[in-house]
């Protein structure tokens, strides 16, 4: 693909290399900061300082549970800290075997984002919202940008948006290529649909 990457990356990745990723082309890193009210990915906060260090696009996402949205949203914000500069984003993913954030859930946390930053964070689902939805449009999930998880040749997206922001290809093992960056190896890769420079302006919008 020869739009701007981005990667995303937890605890994981066992090693990873900012100053290689960013000589492969990788523009931004999107890294795991919270799950549900009580668990912080404890390669977080060292590794928010080596990508910024290296010249890469910073994000944090939040792993979503079924428990309160506003006590998983306070948590987020305490651990990831996130600066204006950050891109913030919600993963709306199945989270097995019962614990699944609902979709009210999901506005609610979403809405407390929006209160407390002054912005709206990106939204990652892919599945989850595509079992929960069919074919509605729900016209406040649109209204945030679209990170779609859909490890294909091409993306076939939700009907509550018209295209997608990101779109995460490949976990690494499956998917569209590429599936490995130098740096990291296999990973979840993700790609924007225009310049460098178009996600640098769009980043943390």
């Amino acid at each position: 693909m020869a739009n701007a990457m981005v990667i995303d990356l937890s605890h994981h990745n066992a090693s990873v290399d900012f100053v290689k990723l960013k000589a492969a082309g990788v523009v931004g890193v999107i890294h795991k900061a919270t799950q549900g009210t009580t668990y912080t990915d404890p390669m977080f906060a060292s590794r928010r300082t080596q990508a910024q260090a290296a010249g890469l696009l910073w994000g944090a996402y939040h792993f979503a549970s079924n428990e309160d949205p506003v006590a998983q949203e306070n948590y987020f914000l305490s651990k990831a800290e996130p600066a204006r500069g950050d891109l913030v984003a919600l993963d709306f993913e199945p989270n097995l075997p019962n614990s699944s954030m609902s979709l009210g859930q999901a506005k609610a946390y979403l809405q407390r984002i929006e209160a407390d930053l002054g912005r709206r964070a990106v939204l990652y689902t892919g599945s989850l919202v595509r079992d929960l939805l069919g074919t509605q449009v729900d016209s406040y999930l649109g209204q945030h940008r679209l990170w779609w998880a859909q490890y294909a040749n091409a993306a076939v997206i939700q009907a509550s948006w018209t295209k997608y922001w990101l779109w995460q290809h490949s976990d690494g093992f499956h998917g569209a290529p590429p599936l490995s960056v130098d740096g990291v190896g296999p990973c979840d890769c993700d790609t924007y649909d225009g310049t460098p420079a178009q996600l640098r302006a769009e980043w943390a919008s």
